[in-house]
């Protein structure tokens, strides 16, 4: 039981991160270009005779330009525009989770034990306590009165099969 639990779980993560993956990459994003034009310009250089001096001026300017280009699409020459494979897949896990999901819970709804099985249960809890000392003081179809000394307790069994006890108070 714990292992379809476990199982279920498993699949219902594995939809989720494929469907996950799938929106956050599935859409195209837009590409960016960037350009950077640089232009330098010199001025005139100008000499003396006496003495001699070099005179550089230098200017730099500097534009960056940003355009946003779209991404073509790329379309494989077999693709009629029908459903992508990724989207099948996607199905199919949903489609097993929501199954294993049905199951558990069609199984879980605890349904009536059969009186064999009730009296199955009750003799095994009753042969535990005898064990340990308790002696079997009355018995019904569902449940038996315990007792070890001054000490009694009731153990029953529920329409469900499972086995209760509780002390019973001593006046």
């Amino acid at each position: 039981m714990k292992a379809v639990k476990l199982s279920g779980v498993v699949v219902l993560f594995a939809a989720g991160a494929l469907a996950g993956a799938m929106i956050a990459g599935g859409g195209k994003a837009a590409g960016l270009a960037t350009t950077t034009d640089a232009t330098t310009t010199a001025a005139d250089t100008t000499t003396a005779e006496a003495p001699t001096t070099t005179v550089v001026e230098t200017e730099t300017v500097e534009r960056t330009t940003t355009r946003i280009l779209p991404l073509p699409t790329t379309t494989t020459s077999g693709d009629t525009g029908g459903t992508e494979a990724w989207v099948w897949v996607l199905l199919a896990i949903l489609a097993a989770g929501l199954i294993v999901l049905i199951v558990l819970l069609a199984r879980r709804g605890g349904g009536t034990a059969s009186v064999e099985e009730r009296r199955r249960h009750l003799d095994a809890a009753v042969a535990s306590w005898t064990t340990q000392g308790w002696a079997i003081e009355s018995e019904t179809a569902d449940s038996a009165v315990l007792r070890r000394g001054a000490e009694s307790m009731l153990v029953s069994v529920d329409a469900s099969g499972h086995v209760s006890t509780r002390p019973i108070p001593s006046s």
